[in-house]
């Protein structure tokens, strides 16, 4: 499996038999410029969106015709298996920022867990539905979704693999969010990838949580 860091809180994750998988793709350019992260150009078969604000719901962006998929629940599209899970936006159960969906989704046997705008943390409830988690992707910033403390928190709670943190201030996101480095100055495991692309193979999957940094796609 392959995922590639397009910005922002937009991935494409690519299995081995070619699917691929667009999480909340943003529009380039949107609130007055401030998210300036280039336009999408990535087709895909499959794209999530964790809740409806234009910097995580662009499906237009997409050059392509993909199955696009919103709600919860569990559903199977060309052998990927989604999981749809509602957690908050805010800390006040939704009636600041509404709700948003955590996805799990399950390629070549390993388990991506995309948290959209997570804006608290997870109750236990929510914790179990998420279950095992390989590869964690997390927002890092604050103000929108949890910040640097409350991702510690949710990393440690979720125990990933891997942990590769999005949705923080960078030179093509002026959103007033924090940078990466609040959230990994006192992490010891920390890998930054001088790429937006990895690879993750299931037997090579590190036995601590890793966190690892990508560029994103210019």
């Amino acid at each position: 499996m392959k995922i590639k860091w397009l910005g922002h809180a937009a991935f494409l994750i690519t299995a081995k038999d070619g699917t691929k998988i667009i999480t909340d793709p943003y529009k380039s350019g949107s609130f007055s410029g401030a998210l300036s992260y280039p336009p999408i150009k990535e087709t895909a078969d499959i794209v999530t969106i964790s809740h409806e604000h234009e910097d995580h719901n662009y499906v237009r962006s997409i050059p392509s015709q993909p199955q696009v998929v919103r709600e919860i629940g569990t559903r199977i599209i060309k052998n990927v298996k989604i999981e749809g899970i509602t957690t908050c936006h805010d800390t006040s159960q939704g009636r600041e920022r509404g709700l948003n969906t955590v996805y799990i989704i399950t390629v070549d046997n390993l388990r991506v867990c995309h948290l959209g705008d997570l804006g608290a943390l997870p109750t236990e409830a929510e914790r179990q539905k998420i279950g095992k988690v390989d590869v964690l992707l997390i927002p890092v910033g604050g103000v929108f979704t949890i910040d640097a403390e409350a991702a510690t928190k949710v990393t440690t709670m979720l125990n990933p693999r891997i942990a590769i943190p999005m949705h923080y201030k960078t030179a093509h996101c002026a959103f007033p969010i924090a940078p990466v480095e609040d959230f990994i100055k006192d992490k010891k495991l920390v890998k930054r990838i001088e790429s937006s692309e990895v690879e993750v193979f299931e037997k090579s999957l590190p036995q601590a949580t890793e966190i690892w940094v990508l560029q994103y796609q210019i």
